[in-house]
């Protein structure tokens, strides 16, 4: 038996890990499980209900690390997991995803010698001056075995210098989460509680500290917003390190409209219903294209370039007039189709235990 530990630490690693922890529970002749939550995103809205809403397993370890500079909650990571890698000595660890948290539990399983999986391995942005570029680099260097979501990440991966029989691709391990989920979506009250129609409203979410932090960024993407928000309402979940930069801003316009964060499943369906996404995450991109939604990528780069070429989205920076006219051209077109990419099929989880079972046979 395999004794397999993830670890989850922010709101985008839920919706990965739920369907891997899913499909080892099928097998539990063949799979041990143990899961460490950081803590990293500890507020409740962006924690907790994603626990509900996707039925996963209360946490077997809770390291309450909280909130700090980069270094200061990669550090504090570290030391916490260290203990509890000494203690649980797993045979695998499994980390998902680009977050601090990603980044830190790789660094302790490579000091320690404990073998290393990363899920979603080989995203590039080409991008330096994004934390998640170097949390993304570095795990895959430190990671034995590299799990892919598409050709583009085992071409980074394989340029790169990591050895061929390390990559498995397995398709998008998120989409399990969406694709399962949907139907219970569909039942979510949400578009009635805040008097909405579909295709009536787009959807914002901001929150990277490259938009946020710089009030010579923020001011001017809340310009274009309120512009498109003339024509299409705009609801705008706000994080809540966003909420504390919009606090020191003039009062938004009456066509943004400001809502505290949403659990998972009242976010799928705001998004599946809505006209048009506007968002820096990078998660969204694909679930947006997965759903046949229009997406602008408020940001110069993206790590999930099969978004653009098979997908939904374009990536517009956050300069005012790109965003408008982009966002006038989306509206004036009917909606796409829904993309069809290889391995986002809903049954990328499974792939991901079929490969563990032959490599540890």
């Amino acid at each position: 038996m395999l004794h397999v530990l993830h670890v989850v630490g922010a709101r985008p690693n839920f919706p990965k890990v739920a369907p891997i922890m899913r499909a080892m529970a099928r097998r539990p002749a063949a799979f041990r499980q143990t899961l460490v939550h950081t803590g990293q995103h500890y507020d409740q809205r962006l924690s907790d209900v994603f626990f509900q809403d996707l039925a996963l397993p209360q946490p077997d370890i809770y390291l309450g690390v909280g909130s700090g500079t980069h270094a200061q909650q990669t550090a504090r990571i570290m030391l916490a997991f260290e203990e509890v890698l000494l203690h649980a000595r797993p045979d695998l660890v499994i980390v998902v995803g680009d977050v601090n948290s990603t980044l830190a539990c790789a660094l302790v399983c490579a000091k320690l010698g404990v073998r290393l999986a990363h899920v979603e391995a080989g995203l590039r942005s080409f991008d330096r001056t994004m934390p998640e570029e170097i949390n993304r680099v570095v795990t895959d260097q430190l990671a034995d075995l590299l799990f892919t979501p598409s050709p583009d990440a085992d071409a980074n991966l394989l340029r790169e210098g990591i050895a061929p029989e390390r990559i498995h691709r397995v398709g998008n391990v998120m989409i399990d989460s969406l694709l399962q989920a949907l139907p219970l979506a569909a039942q979510r009250p949400i578009l009635a509680q805040l008097a909405l129609q579909p295709r009536t409203y787009g959807l914002v979410t901001l929150h990277r500290p490259a938009n946020v932090d710089d009030p010579a960024v923020l001011q001017p993407l809340l310009t274009a917003l309120e512009q498109i928000g003339r024509d299409l309402p705009l609801i705008f979940p706000v994080h809540p390190r966003t909420r504390q930069r919009l606090a020191d801003l003039p009062p938004l316009p009456a066509g943004l409209r400001l809502i505290e964060p949403l659990g998972y499943l009242d976010f799928l369906q705001l998004t599946r219903q809505a006209r048009l996404v506007l968002t820096d995450s990078g998660g969204l991109q694909e679930e947006s294209s997965v759903l046949g939604v229009p997406c602008l990528t408020l940001r110069s780069t993206t790590e999930r370039p099969i978004t653009v070429t098979h997908g939904t989205n374009r990536v517009v920076g956050t300069q005012p007039d790109a965003i408008l006219a982009a966002a006038a051209e989306v509206l004036s077109r009917p909606l796409p189709a829904p993309a069809r990419i290889p391995g986002w099929d809903g049954h990328a989880a499974e792939r991901v235990v079929e490969a563990l079972l032959r490599i540890s046979a």
